[in-house]
């Protein structure tokens, strides 16, 4: 991961089940979370089956910080252990307001990023934290290492759930 030491701030923790890194808010930062995503899963032996999807979602949840949020976007990883079926993803920036599930016109160029988040992930939601937010998703790992398929819905952090 040198060529991106100059776009992180800072790894906080590389440890064995999570990982978790603080990337400045400008726009090398998708880039360099979608790498730092990359290279992690590729450690933990999980980027056949899940690097393509949570590249994708982490680039979606990145890119949003940047349009409506400010400051440090932090990024954490937690690996499946133990009874943990699923790898968690989060995203944190700060600012405190929740996304907001949007509905574009065929036509629009943006706004299908929870949609995507919500059709490809097993759970996503929501929280505030001290200082903003913390997007998160779960992504399920398939016991023998095949690709993930979603299983077409998404549990949102309030219980409800979409088809």
């Amino acid at each position: 991961m040198g060529s991106l030491a100059w776009e992180v701030i800072g790894v906080i923790d590389t440890e064995e089940d999570r990982a978790e890194w603080t990337f400045r808010a400008d726009p090398g930062a998708v880039r360099s979370a979608r790498a730092a995503v990359r290279g992690q899963l590729r450690c933990w032996e999980l980027d056949t089956s899940l690097g393509d999807t949570a590249v994708l979602l982490v680039s979606e949840l990145v890119t949003n910080s940047l349009r409506h949020a400010f400051g440090p976007i932090g990024l954490r990883l937690v690996r499946p252990s133990g009874t943990r079926e699923a790898l968690l993803v989060e995203v944190s920036d700060g600012r405190p307001d929740p996304p907001r599930e949007r509905w574009p016109r065929p036509d629009d160029e943006s706004g299908r990023g929870l949609q995507l988040l919500a059709s490809s992930s097993r759970r996503w939601g929501t929280r505030p934290d001290g200082t903003g937010k913390t997007v998160w998703f779960e992504l399920a790992v398939p016991p023998d290492g095949d690709a993930h398929a979603p299983d077409g819905e998404a549990a949102h952090d309030d219980g409800t759930r979409n088809a």
